[in-house]
């Protein structure tokens, strides 16, 4: 019997640990939402290995009549208040399998093929799961002033730019749209899509386009209800993303009696809409997507012009 302690087997190849940092690497670079701006690296948010959410405090800003100054004046000092953001500690996991036969007919390591695209997967993911959040988000009751239901209304340079308008003095605040691809190409007809900000109208291709200088970024799981889109404005680091540290992130499995190898990715993480409570109870440690869509799993508990996210409900033509 041959001495397999000698043999190369899939795991010394996908050293986890490197392979790990590698797929977290891809995952941020392929990702839209992260590259774009609009989910940034919570500072000083560490995603702990017990519970299943995150507390994140913040003092109120200050209010209040000032007082006239004048001689024997004694002033009545206000206090501080503070209040609580919630975050949910998403959890997730995601395996492959491949069979030897697999890559000898094929030519190809399907291992190999697996560690190319798992970053493009995630990216995906994540997208997905933050569209789960915003719809969620925008069905809670507290969320109306963030809500721009335009949904008899074909989209145009005015709508959108009423949509921004919706900010107020903080409309600066938002920097990137996310939309559905029948939305930007509706967009591109009617030559809305900005080459450079100072370059409007320009015959640019739709996929690498901005709008009044904010990039767009295209999910087709975006809702739509019949001939309604939603579309959705964003301010930089409107979105908290943090990332967690799994026991075991990436595991190889070996099945011998099934000539198999098998690959299991474990994530821990939050991708949280700054100033929206989660209030929810999942069934479950942590949410599912279905869960995150739910409209009374969600609270404001920042003034509207500090959560620079704009949901307009429109349609295209």
């Amino acid at each position: 019997m041959a001495d397999v302690s000698r043999l190369t087997r899939v795991e010394d190849v996908l050293i986890p640990d490197v392979w790990n940092q590698y797929f977290q690497e891809q995952t941020a670079e392929l990702s839209l939402i992260r590259t774009s701006g609009i989910a940034a690296t919570a500072s000083g948010i560490t995603v702990p290995r017990g519970g299943t959410t995150i507390n994140m405090p913040f003092w109120q800003d200050l209010d209040g009549d000032d007082e006239v100054w004048s001689s024997g004046h004694e002033t009545v000092p206000d206090k501080m208040t503070s209040n609580k953001d919630m975050a949910a500690i998403l959890t997730r996991i995601k395996s492959w399998g491949a069979e030897d036969l697999a890559g000898m007919f094929a030519g190809s390591d399907p291992m190999a093929a697996i560690g190319r695209m798992v970053g493009g997967y995630w990216a995906r993911r994540e997208q997905r799961i933050l569209l789960a959040i915003l719809q969620g988000v925008f069905s809670s009751a507290s969320m109306t002033d963030n809500l721009v239901d335009a949904s008899a209304v074909n989209i145009s340079h005015e709508l959108l730019v009423d949509a921004i308008s919706a900010m107020g003095d903080a409309s600066t605040k938002l920097t990137g749209i996310l939309t559905h691809s029948a939305v930007q190409f509706d967009l591109a007809k009617k030559r809305l899509l900005d080459q450079k900000p100072t370059e409007p109208g320009t015959n640019t291709a739709p996929e690498f386009s901005t709008f009044l200088g904010r990039q767009i970024i295209v999910d087709d799981g975006a809702p739509r209800t019949g001939d309604v889109y939603t579309t959705y404005l964003f301010g930089a680091g409107a979105v908290a993303y943090a990332e967690g540290s799994p026991k075991v992130p990436v595991e190889v499995q070996r099945e011998g009696t099934r000539s198999l190898d098998i690959l299991i990715n474990r994530r821990e993480f939050i991708l949280h809409p700054k100033g929206v409570r989660w209030v929810g109870d999942a069934a479950n440690d942590t949410p599912s997507n279905a869960e995150l869509t739910v409209g009374t799993n969600w609270n404001r508990v920042f003034e509207n012009k500090n959560i620079p996210i704009i949901a307009l409900k429109h349609r295209i033509g």
